[in-house]
């Protein structure tokens, strides 16, 4: 409507938007990445060529040195040496029984750690070495390394050496690729994946004895596994991570000492082959790891902190659900008790404020001419329209219709116009686009009989709903808007009397100072407005007027931008109703919670649960996550169905509802976002005036309307409207007093 002078809108907070947005989806995705690694116990590597490696790898010892080509030496452990070797680790849980055990034996032995768990516990990693023993490398994620490529392998072994060198100062030279085990194991394709590892400057160690522990066989079977033939040295695979590993624990503080009794020493790997020790690792190194295990940590919180806020959302918007559904069957209950023919409630004066309407002006104030209520004028406020809006409305004829002009002043002041020159003392306002039904006015003013009600909200429905996006706000107002306004009656919290068709009592009105152009919600403002000054707003449902809702994304963003950024300015301008008393005080502070709530902190938080949903899409249980997705949208469904069953309303456009999900919720948080920046910013939104059509208010007109008695030509009278299905008062009657202009 008005004009007002404005910035322009900031637009740097999209692209830090969406690189905040991006950088969550990457510390998600490497969280989702490190924490869904495998183990032995997980199963075997993705299928690839089984064809054996060469003999040379076969038929070799435990530990090899590849050179380029096929060149291959290999190396096994002396006579009464063993090589005790741990997969997977560390882990919280076991590693350190682990630890206790060698201890107590004064063996020592070689862990083959994660490096993704390395990050997790680099205090376990410390504890390795500072006891004796030696790192190696099982990659980064417990990836089959014969199902990497190039890139992918390098990329595992380098973050594996980056934790450990940040863990310890050390770094691995030893490398046991994930699901190997003995030597004549080994295909083609893994061989080629060790090839490419020993180019990196890895030792390469396989087992002699794989006890086969992950699989849990029992304690009997592991220590039978893991003794050598005679007075053979040996390389023992273990595991001190992946799964329960008591059973490994056990066997450990058997096989030790049995062994000991016949000789036998427990080395590191280095140590048994005579080989240097873990070397020093570079500056560079360390510092890479830092940050890594930073980034990871980070990404760890983030799901964390994500998830839970998942579980809040869900049980926030299930309870608001509930509140609704209770509220809608306790407001129907409640207007069943109280239910009464219609009465005459005393004159109406209906202020339609108009600017730039001539597309819907006519079929406006047509639909209120029309209306069955006994008295009624309509004041049309021409807020210095440009096309020719007081034109059309005057030549349309129609008494009892006032035409006022001002200079364009906006809306607030076009009302407050059209208020100081109205008869009456019952005041219903109404947007210059919405169609009312014949029997909306009287409908609507029938809550004001009761002396405590100064505002009732009506029942705006979406005329324009044909498609998609129509469709969509068609479900949105029925859903969203008119179940919120049942439940806030019966909390008696309304915060909003919309715009487009509202009534008020004059005194209401009157004693807070009328209309105020401070933001640009003037309807939130105002009914939060009358609700704090102590008296009841609530709603009536069988008032029905149809508006014409915006047909494209950047209208609709538009007129979403105003409503929510001035929301916004009348949450901050009535935030002292936070530290007020009284039961007016309270209503007030419902109104700001849900307000707070419902639509701005929950809305700001979608575009992260967003992108916690795309993570799990890809990184967690697709039955779960189906499932998940499947419930809620059927939940939706069934109260959407509900609500449109309360509205007299089909069910046909229900299938459009999980689409919703896809553009017009992400386009609505977005609204918010930006109307949120715009509020930090301090800057003054201009008002954006929505392009109006008018074919859909004219359907509606037509529809309901079909012989349009109400266009009488200037020299013909109207006929009054049928008094007889009213009741009117017969004690205190102050239709008489007023100049009313019906024939």
């Amino acid at each position: 409507m008005g004009k007002r002078v404005l910035r322009r809108p900031p637009r740097a907070h999209w692209v830090l938007l969406v690189l905040a947005m991006g950088v969550l989806l990457a510390e998600l995705s490497l969280h989702g990445y490190v924490t869904h690694v495998g183990a032995e116990g997980d199963g075997p590597p993705p299928g690839t060529d089984p064809a054996p490696a060469p003999a040379a790898v076969t038929g070799g010892a435990a530990v090899e040195r590849l050179g380029p080509g096929t060149a291959v030496s290999s190396r096994g452990m002396p006579a009464r040496t063993i090589a005790l070797t741990f997969d997977d680790g560390p882990d919280p849980r076991w590693t350190p029984r682990i630890l206790d055990v060698l201890a107590r034996y004064r063996a020592h032995a070689t862990f083959f750690e994660v490096g993704s768990q390395v990050n997790e516990h680099p205090e376990l990693a410390r504890r390795v070495l500072a006891e004796g023993h030696e790192i190696g490398s099982h990659t980064f994620s417990h990836a089959a390394v014969a199902g990497l490529g190039e890139r992918r392998l390098d990329a595992e072994l380098t973050l594996t050496a980056n934790a450990v060198a940040a863990a310890t100062g050390r770094r691995p030279v030893l490398l046991r690729p994930p699901y190997s085990s003995v030597p004549d194991a080994v295909t083609l394709a893994e061989h080629r994946a060790h090839q490419r590892a020993a180019q990196a400057g890895y030792l390469l160690v396989l087992t002699d004895l794989d006890t086969g522990d992950w699989r849990r066989p029992g304690t009997d079977a592991i220590v039978a596994a893991a003794r050598p033939e005679g007075d053979a040295g040996a390389v023992v695979m273990m595991h001190d991570s992946g799964g329960d590993r008591a059973q490994t624990v056990a066997a450990l503080d058997r096989l030790i000492p049995a062994l000991q009794a016949k000789g036998y020493r427990f080395v590191t790997v280095s140590e048994g082959l005579g080989l240097a020790a873990m070397p020093a690792a570079g500056t560079g190194q360390r510092w890479r790891g830092y940050a890594f295990r930073a980034a990871q940590t980070t990404g760890d919180v983030l799901a964390d902190v994500l998830a839970w806020l998942v579980l809040v959302t869900v049980a926030v918007a299930l309870l608001r659900l509930v509140g609704q559904l209770v509220s809608a069957r306790l407001h129907i209950r409640r207007r069943r008790r109280n239910s009464r023919p219609l009465e005459y409630v005393g004159p109406v004066s209906v202020i339609v404020p108009a600017y730039n309407e001539a597309a819907t002006i006519a079929a406006t104030v047509r639909s209120l001419v029309r209306s069955d209520y006994p008295a009624v004028e309509v004041i049309v406020v021409d807020d210095g329209s440009t096309d020719g809006t007081a034109e059309i409305v005057e030549r349309l004829g129609l008494l009892g219709v006032y035409v006022l002009r001002q200079p364009n002043a906006g809306k607030p002041a076009a009302l407050n116009h059209g208020i100081g020159y109205a008869q009456h003392d019952i005041l219903v306002l109404v947007d210059g686009d919405t169609v009312f039904e014949p029997d909306a006015v009287g409908r609507l003013v029938q809550p004001l009989r009761d002396p405590r009600v100064g505002a009732v909200s009506g029942n705006t429905k979406v005329g324009n709903r044909g498609g998609l996006l129509g469709r969509w706000q068609h479900l949105e107002y029925v859903v969203g808007f008119n179940l919120d306004r049942r439940m806030f009656d019966v909390a008696g919290c309304m915060p909003t009397v919309p715009g487009a068709i509202g009534a008020f009592r004059r005194q209401a009105l009157d004693g807070v100072g009328g209309l105020s152009a401070q933001t640009l919600a003037e309807d939130t403002d105002l009914t939060m407005a009358v609700l704090r000054d102590g008296w009841r707003v609530v709603h009536e449902p069988a008032a029905v007027a149809w508006t014409e809702a915006p047909d494209s994304l950047r209208q609709l963003w538009r007129q979403r931008y105003r409503w929510c950024y001035g929301t916004m300015q009348a949450m901050w301008k009535h935030r002292h109703a936070l530290r007020e008393r009284g039961a007016a005080a309270r209503a007030g502070r419902r109104c700001l919670g849900y307000l707070l709530l419902f639509q701005v902190l929950l809305p700001l938080t979608a575009p992260m649960i967003d992108v916690y949903a795309l993570y799990g899409a890809f990184f967690l249980e697709p039955v779960t996550v189906l499932g998940i997705w499947a419930a809620f949208t059927a939940l939706q469904m069934a109260t959407a169905a509900y609500a449109l069953h309360l509205d007299g309303e089909r069910w046909t456009a229900l299938w459009s509802l999980p689409l919703q999900q896809i553009v017009y919720r992400q386009l609505m948080y977005l609204v918010v976002v930006q109307s949120a920046v715009m509020a930090l910013l301090g800057g003054r939104l201009r008002w954006h005036r929505m392009v109006r059509t008018g074919a859909a208010t004219a359907r509606v007109a037509d529809r309901n309307q079909p012989d349009a008695p109400w266009l009488v030509p200037p020299q013909v009278s109207r006929r009054p409207p049928d008094l007889q299905s009213w009741a009117l008062p017969t004690v205190g009657a102050r239709a008489g007093r007023d100049s009313w202009p019906i024939n």
